[in-house]
């Protein structure tokens, strides 16, 4: 089996949490993160810190790193030390943060329920020609 580079390991812990997989995730301040994750495809487990991803994927943000540990216990003792040095250094913004998580990307269909006041969508009809009313 290869062995992956740092950035592919980085990479794959970017989409993880960006699914939501997180079993933790804390916002620093200054607009960086930590997060535990655990990876189910090699069954190990990482912490994450890193800050926000200004170019929506194409780039690993600036001084993002990891810690790869080989159980999730190991893991999760590793992060509860990491998170009480950062909150006694004041870092701590909030617990449990879902803040930039996901994809910001807005384009696309708009969808429409079954309680929507418009049926059909008025970009794909054809024009209605109403007949003038005679006074």
């Amino acid at each position: 089996m290869q062995e992956k580079s740092e950035e592919q390991i980085v990479s794959r812990l970017l989409k993880l949490e960006n699914d939501g997989q997180a079993e933790r995730r804390v916002q620093l301040t200054g607009e960086r993160f930590l997060s535990l994750l655990h990876d189910p495809d090699n069954g190990r487990s990482y912490i994450l810190r890193h800050g926000l991803d200004d170019t929506e994927g194409a780039e690993i943000p600036e001084g993002t790193e990891f810690f790869e540990y080989p159980t999730p216990d190991e893991a999760q003792r590793a992060f509860d030390q990491l998170l009480g040095e950062s909150s006694r250094a004041g870092e701590v913004v909030e617990e449990d943060s879902t803040e930039d998580i996901g994809d910001s990307e807005s384009g696309g269909a708009e969808v429409r329920d079954r309680y929507a006041d418009i049926d059909e969508d008025e970009l794909t009809q054809e024009p209605t020609i109403r007949e003038e009313e005679e006074p």
